[in-house]
């Protein structure tokens, strides 16, 4: 997976310069960013503040470790299984 060269402060930075009234294309061109990428940050990080992009960020994180987690004991199951049914 491509990382983002950018941190969600700038990123929330640039949406507000853009709700303060910037325009879109402006601030393309000053950030170094594309089209899609501008909008799937706005799509993505919305109105969020700084503390809040955090918090959205680090409850992403620790939904796909759960998940991991959950798929990885969801492989051990059957595993488990055929061991101790084969045991008797």
């Amino acid at each position: 997976m491509k990382t983002s060269r950018c941190t969600t402060e700038p990123i929330v930075a640039i949406l507000q310069e853009h709700a303060a009234g910037a325009s879109s294309a402006d601030l393309i061109r000053r950030h170094g960013i594309s089209l899609p990428t501008f909008y799937h940050w706005k799509k993505r990080y919305g109105d969020l503040q700084v503390n809040e992009a955090k918090r959205l960020k680090a409850l992403t994180e620790e939904n796909r470790r759960l998940k991991r987690l959950v798929a990885d004991q969801a492989l051990n199951l059957p595993i488990l299984k055929d061991v101790l049914g084969n045991g008797r």
